[in-house]
């Protein structure tokens, strides 16, 4: 990125020139962190499930990992019960994880839209992890 010593409209101007470049010094030194698709169950309990997925985002933050948890995000916007907007929500998820280096699975039961993004992450070859409720990552079974 290349910063000016000088504003729009061509005079010097240190302050900002200095601000902007500390701010790319220190972007530098953060630790690279990878995307991970998070998927757990969605439908049922949703109350229940949503501060699940939180948990599991914020698991994923512990571990320098960015959470995507479309599941989080679209049902703020979207009816899950449209069948049309659910279909609609699942392709904006999977787009998403096309953008994840992994996917982690999480909890013992494979919902519906779980296992359409589980098999779209085998087709597209991400790497997927399963980790149980208490976030200890599992064995496929």
């Amino acid at each position: 990125m290349s910063i000016s010593k000088f504003n729009a409209e061509g005079y010097y101007d240190p302050t900002p020139y200095e601000a902007l470049l500390r701010i790319e010094r220190e972007a530098r030194k953060a630790p690279y962190r990878p995307m991970v698709f998070i998927c757990s169950p969605y439908a049922g309990d949703i109350e229940r499930n949503i501060r699940k997925a939180q948990g599991y985002c914020r698991f994923a933050v512990s571990r320098n990992c960015i959470p995507i948890a479309p599941h989080l995000l679209f049902p703020q916007f979207m009816d899950d019960d449209d069948e049309q907007m659910r279909n609609l929500g699942l392709y904006f998820g999977m787009v998403l994880m096309s953008k994840c280096s992994e996917v982690w699975v999480f909890g013992r039961k494979i919902t519906k839209g779980m296992s359409i993004e589980i098999e779209k992450a085998k087709q597209r070859s991400i790497p997927i992890r399963y980790f149980n409720e208490r976030c200890e990552e599992v064995q496929c079974k």
